[in-house]
C-alpha cells in the first residue's frame, strides 16, 4: 500500500500534541498571574479573605508549572523568565497591596514598607535566576517568594478566624506587621537555605513518614486553611533560621553545595591526561603537498 503523501503546510498531529505540551506549563504560569491580579482586585473591594486564598492558589499553580515542565521535559528559558515576572506580581505586588490597605493606608509614609518588601521580592527572583538557573537544586537560597507572599496574605484570615480572634484580640498592630514585613524581606535576600518540598517516597521509612506528613498537611490545608496555612508557613520560616543559627554555632558547613543538583561522589574518578602521541599514526600513507616534503627525493628532482 502506497502511503498518502502529506500535504505541505499542514502540521502533523504529533507536532500539534508536542506544541500543546510545551504550552501547558506556561498556561499554569498565566493562571498564577490571573489569581495574583484578582487578589489585588479583591483587596481593593475589601474582601481580604478571598484575596489571601487567591495568593495561596497562585502559589499552588506556581509549584505545579515547574513540576509539569520537568515531567514533560518542556522547560525553557522563556518559561523561567515568564515565571519570575509573574511571581513578582503574585507574591510581591499583590501581598504588599493587601497589607497596605489593611494596615498601612492611614500613615503617610508607611507605603515605604510595601516598597521594601516588593524590592526584596524582585531581588530575590533575580538572584534565583542567576544562581540557580530558575530552578531550585537541593535547597532554596533564601526564603522563597511564594512562602513570603502567603505568610503576609494569610494574616487576615488567620487572626480573624473564630477562636484565634478571641485569643489574640484580632488583627495585629501596624508595628508588628511592619516588623514582619521587614523580617521577611531580609530573609528573602539572605543566605539562609530552605529545604525544598519533599517528593512522595515509599521506598524508605523516612520517605513514608514524610509522605504521611505531606498528606496530613494537605488535608489540613484544604479543610481548615484559615487555621493551618499561616502558622505552618511561619514554622517553616522559623526552622530555616534556627537550623542555620545552630549550624553556625557549631561551625559546621554543609557537606554539599545547596545550589548543586547532583550528589557528590565520594570516590572521584581518576582523570588521566591524554598523550596525543599515543594515538598518532606511526606512518602516513600520503604526504601533505603543502607542509610535508619527502626527505629523500628522486635523483631527477634534486
Amino acid at each position: 500500500m502506497i502511503p498518502t503523501p502529506k500535504r505541505p503546510g499542514l502540521p502533523s498531529p504529533r507536532a500539534g500534541l508536542q506544541r500543546g505540551i510545551i504550552i501547558l506549563p506556561s498556561a499554569f504560569t498565566l493562571g498564577n498571574l490571573f489569581f495574583g491580579l484578582y487578589a489585588i482586585v479583591a483587596a481593593s473591594r475589601g474582601d481580604f479573605d478571598w484575596a489571601a486564598w487567591c495568593i495561596v492558589i497562585a502559589a499552588v499553580l506556581d509549584m505545579l508549572d515547574g513540576r509539569i515542565a520537568r515531567f514533560t521535559r518542556t522547560g525553557t528559558r522563556f518559561g523561567a523568565e515568564l515565571d519570575s515576572l509573574v511571581d513578582a506580581i503574585s507574591f510581591g505586588v499583590a501581598p504588599a497591596f493587601i497589607l497596605y490597605h489593611l494596615f498601612l493606608a492611614d500613615q503617610p509614609w508607611s507605603w515605604i514598607l510595601s516598597f521594601v518588601y516588593v524590592t526584596a521580592v524582585v531581588v530575590r527572583l533575580a538572584r534565583f535566576n542567576v544562581e540557580q538557573g530558575g530552578e531550585a537544586k537541593r535547597a532554596f537560597h533564601g526564603l522563597p517568594s511564594p512562602t513570603a507572599g502567603m505568610i503576609l496574605a494569610t494574616i487576615h484570615p488567620f487572626f480573624t478566624a473564630p477562636g484565634v480572634a478571641a485569643l489574640t484580640g484580632g488583627l495585629p498592630s501596624m508595628e508588628r506587621v511592619a516588623m514582619l514585613m521587614v523580617g521577611i524581606a531580609v530573609l528573602m535576600v539572605s543566605h539562609v537555605p530552605y529545604q525544598l518540598v519533599p517528593r512522595v517516597d515509599i521506598r524508605s521509612l523516612r520517605g513514608i513518614l514524610m509522605s504521611i506528613f505531606l498528606g496530613v498537611s494537605a488535608v489540613a490545608a484544604l479543610t481548615v486553611p484559615e487555621y493551618f496555612i499561616f502558622p505552618f508557613l511561619v514554622l517553616y520560616t522559623a526552622q530555616g533560621v534556627i537550623r542555620s543559627f545552630v549550624l553556625g554555632l557549631l561551625e559546621r558547613l554543609p557537606d554539599q553545595d545547596p545550589l548543586l543538583d547532583v550528589e557528590e561522589d565520594d570516590g572521584q574518578a581518576e582523570v588521566r591526561e591524554l598523550d596525543y602521541g599515543e594515538i598518532a599514526p606511526e606512518k602516513y600513507d600520503t604526504l601533505d603537498p603543502v607542509h610535508d616534503t619527502d626527505p629523500n627525493p628522486p635523483e631527477n628532482e634534486r
